[in-house]
């Protein structure tokens, strides 16, 4: 029988392999694989990715493209035009800011049941063996500042929608190959998503309700969340944005970057209690700033990645603006979300 020959006119590609390069390309990226390195940006819109001989067993592509794109939504914006994201991979910062990726992959996983499937297998993979429950909870962490900020633009453009839809397709893909997956492949690790919360966040890991979170009130006798805008039950359980207690003295955000100005009343006993603390601008009184943060505001240094809790030194005698500022209201929430405190 004589052979005919054919015309290959198309070429087969991994599924995930596919989702995670169109990915990336709806980002910005252009994906390459190089024998020369094994994660890294030019940038100027390439992302090297090494050859699979250079990854582990456990890794894959798609893997090694989520994991860079959660290092773009530490570093922000602006990280597309530097190379390497603008991370000093030898630097004192380079810990915390990895530490920061790792708590962004494992709440967007989470969120998909794909946190085995999509584990880093770099030299940090012990921290994320070691992460579990709320990974946002201790706002003292620098990690967590930066995570919660990341969680935000990942909402934003150029990662929006097309990292969100990536994940969503990639649980549906492993979905269906769970039914299939022999017993020592990372198909047979997938978890099913869990449930929304009843307002459509996420579904949170803290051991709260939405009784003891920190954003409801009172909405005309019902209670209501101020971070899906909605009402609630004090019995449901946590979302991913629960937070338990929020304390004025030990917050500060908005004596810092949230806001620019305090004006304070001539009238107001700050002025002349604490005259050292105010600046006339003629037309009107302000709290003096010391660059972006109110001066009578002191704590917040870092020390090995940790925060030091922040203090007001004029608490008792603050300007009226202050104390008409609400523990818990809106205008708290923006500030904390601000200075990535806050979802």
């Amino acid at each position: 029988m004589t052979a005919v020959p054919r015309e290959v006119t198309s070429r087969y590609i991994d599924p995930l392999t596919q989702v995670w390069l169109g990915a990336a390309r709806l980002v910005g990226l252009h994906v390459v694989r190089t024998p020369d390195a094994y994660a890294s940006t030019d940038g100027r819109g390439t992302l090297a990715i090494g050859e699979d001989t250079a990854l582990d067993a456990d890794d894959s592509l798609a893997q090694m493209i989520f994991h860079e794109l959660c290092h773009s939504l530490v570093e922000g914006e602006c990280s597309f035009e530097a190379p390497d994201w603008g991370m000093d991979n030898t630097g004192p910062d380079h810990d915390w800011r990895e530490h920061a990726c790792l708590r962004v992959q494992w709440v967007l996983t989470g969120r998909h049941g794909l946190r085995k499937l999509f584990a880093p297998t770099t030299e940090f993979r012990a921290f994320w063996d070691r992460l579990s429950g709320d990974v946002l909870a201790d706002r003292t962490e620098r990690s967590v500042e930066a995570a919660i900020s990341a969680l935000q633009r990942s909402s934003r453009a150029p990662w929006a929608p097309a990292l969100s839809e990536a994940l969503a397709a990639t649980a549906r893909i492993a979905s269906n190959a769970l039914r299939f997956a022999d017993p020592d492949t990372l198909w047979s690790a997938v978890a099913s998503a869990p449930a929304l919360h009843p307002t459509g966040l996420p579904l949170g890991e803290s051991a709260g309700t939405c009784g003891t979170c920190a954003w409801r009130f009172d909405s005309r006798g019902k209670l209501a969340c101020r971070q899906s805008g909605s009402r609630v039950d004090a019995a449901w359980p946590a979302c991913e944005r629960h937070e338990a207690a929020l304390d004025c003295q030990t917050c500060g955000a908005c004596c810092r970057a949230a806001y620019h100005s305090v004006e304070v009343s001539k009238r107001d006993p700050v002025v002349k209690k604490h005259p050292s603390m105010i600046v006339d601008r003629g037309t009107y009184l302000e709290v003096l700033r010391d660059g972006d943060r109110c001066a009578a505001l002191e704590g917040g240094t870092l020390a090995n990645d940790k925060r030091e809790p922040f203090r007001c030194v004029i608490y008792d005698d603050r300007p009226k603006t202050c104390r008409d500022f609400t523990l818990g209201s809106a205008n708290c929430l923006t500030a904390r979300r601000r200075v990535g405190l806050s979802q």
